[in-house]
């Protein structure tokens, strides 16, 4: 089979970041399918893992990575129960396994969700990976109760990333919550504007932008940036026994004595840790997909997709990769096979 990966962590430019090669398809284990690929996403993941994977070194064999795809399955492991040949599925896939980014992979079944039927491929291809982070930031790590929550203050760090994107419509829509995103350019305000945010601030004078916004303080914090450069921030406009999360990990560590006086509850979520750890919940991610698919084609939430590259190449990775490098991506990235 076709596939792209790389053998040294190199600047996205230079000729070898990304290179085409032929490997053998890979055979499902027990509890795997194996996926004909059709469409993929890119995510900062991606970049970071190509960054830093093959660091001063030369891979014998290629790295695949990429951990968003849609596709059919073509074959399925003895112990499959949840999907047959032939289905359309949409998946985020494994840290510890091959990336999407080839014409087939294998993924366990327990992390594949139904591809929702009202979306095109490329339009599924961007959810898994934001919708099972976003999902889990708000409903498993603050635990957000839409019956007893409904009209508490959100504030969303990084609200036209793609996991900002998504992040925006499931607090508004399924949470119920008001919705301030941060945004500081024309098109992202109008970006999270169309996601369903109800106020945008600019991040550059977060605290008095809040403000401005008529909050003093917020009951949530998602952080989708920079922990460390929002730490103070945050603990500055959090409520009294808040909660903030985030996803961007922190080079240092981060100082949790500053939400000590309000009793605030600090969480990290890593959308892989369900499958890096085979955790006994792991087919939660499963079931997660499936709903997400459902609210999809219920119209509740729609696709995030802001551009589409036609064809599995290592020229479009580039392009892809060179985008969200530059920390300007609106929404998110698909390439169709």
């Amino acid at each position: 089979m076709k596939a792209i990966g790389f053998k040294s962590s190199l600047p996205i430019e230079e000729k070898d970041s990304f290179i085409e090669f032929e490997t053998a398809k890979p055979i499902p284990g027990a509890h795997d399918l194996l996926v004909k690929i059709d469409a993929i996403s890119v995510n900062p993941v991606d970049f970071k893992i190509r960054q830093s994977a093959a660091k001063d070194t030369v891979l014998e064999t290629p790295k695949i990575i990429g951990w968003d795809a849609v596709g059919i399955v073509q074959a399925v492991g003895e112990k499959v129960t949840l999907f047959e040949v032939g289905d359309p599925v949409y998946y985020a896939g494994d840290l510890t396994k091959q990336g999407s980014n080839a014409e087939f992979q294998i993924v366990d079944e327990r992390i594949v969700g139904n591809k929702p039927t009202s979306l095109t491929n490329a339009e599924a291809a961007v959810i898994p990976l934001t919708g099972l982070t976003a999902w889990e930031i708000l409903f498993d790590r603050i635990r957000i109760n839409p019956e007893k929550d409904k009209g508490k203050s959100i504030l969303i760090i990084g609200g036209a990333g793609g996991v900002g994107s998504i992040a925006i419509q499931l607090s508004k829509k399924i949470a119920g919550l008001t919705v301030i995103a941060t945004a500081s350019r024309p098109e992202t305000i109008k970006w999270c504007k169309q996601q369903g945010a109800d106020f945008v601030v600019d991040h550059k004078d977060l605290v008095a932008s809040v403000r401005e916004a008529g909050f003093q303080h917020v009951d949530f914090i998602l952080d989708f940036v920079d922990t460390n450069a929002y730490w103070d921030i945050m603990a500055e406009l959090i409520k009294p026994q808040g909660h903030i999360a985030s996803i961007t990990g922190s080079a240092e560590p981060v100082v949790l004595n500053k939400l000590k006086g309000k009793s605030v509850s600090f969480s990290w979520e890593l959308m892989y840790t369900r499958s890096m750890f085979q955790t006994e919940d792991m087919i939660e991610q499963h079931h997660i997909l499936n709903k997400i698919a459902d609210l999809l084609d219920e119209g509740v939430l729609k696709t995030t997709l802001k551009e589409t590259y036609k064809g599995l190449s290592a020229e479009n990775l580039k392009k892809a990769h060179q985008l969200l490098e530059s920390g300007k991506t609106i929404g998110k990235i698909a390439i169709k096979y």
